[in-house]
């Protein structure tokens, strides 16, 4: 007697049951991707921070506070974030072509200053560069206008994004970032050269 042989069977694959399911997954996440670069790709390339202050104090005081890059942990917001930064000093002890390095903590990373423009009681520019966390370059400006026994003071950070700033600037973008941290700076370089001036 010939016994018949119980036919194998196989069970389908998730994919094979359910491919149109998948497909649409796949199809879903590829366009939530796409729509995602998008969004990053059309965001503003360039930045600006800007804050002001009125300081009761003469220009050339206030000038003199902060065209010296020794005097920044004075009143500077992110002196005091790592009591053991290392600083080094590098070019003439003030003015066009003064050099300050630093390398901290992860509050404040490492990166360069230098003065690029140094114009007496009216304009100071800097050249900043970060190297860590992550590398990026911009152009900080310090403008002293003069009115009466006071002097306005603004402090301004311009630069460009590339795709990933721009992508991180859809959850937190440098304004927010950084302007806090610049009325903090002004705040205390208003302390320091008031009291100066009084002296």
């Amino acid at each position: 007697m010939v016994s018949k042989s119980t036919p194998l069977r196989i069970t389908p694959s998730v994919s094979e049951r359910h491919p149109p399911m998948l497909k649409k997954i796949f199809l879903t996440l590829a366009v939530l991707i796409i729509i995602f670069l998008i969004v990053v790709a059309v965001q503003p390339a360039d930045y600006r921070v800007v804050r002001s202050t009125t300081i009761a104090a003469p220009a050339p005081v206030i000038f003199a506070q902060v065209n010296d890059l020794h005097r920044w942990d004075a009143w500077s917001p992110w002196a005091k974030l790592d009591p053991a930064m290392k600083t080094t000093f590098d070019g003439p002890a003030a003015g066009t072509g003064a050099i300050y390095h630093w390398v901290g903590n992860k509050d404040v990373g490492e990166g360069q200053m230098t003065i690029t423009e140094s114009h007496p009681s009216d304009l100071i520019k800097i050249q900043l560069d970060f190297i860590k966390p992550f590398p990026s370059s911009s152009v900080t400006e310090f403008m002293f206008k003069p009115d009466s026994v006071q002097t306005a003071v603004t402090w301004s950070m311009s630069g460009k994004n590339n795709f990933v700033a721009k992508a991180f600037c859809l959850f937190m973008n440098m304004d927010k970032m950084v302007g806090g941290d610049f009325e903090k700076g002004l705040a205390q370089l208003k302390t320091v050269t008031e009291g100066a001036a009084k002296k």
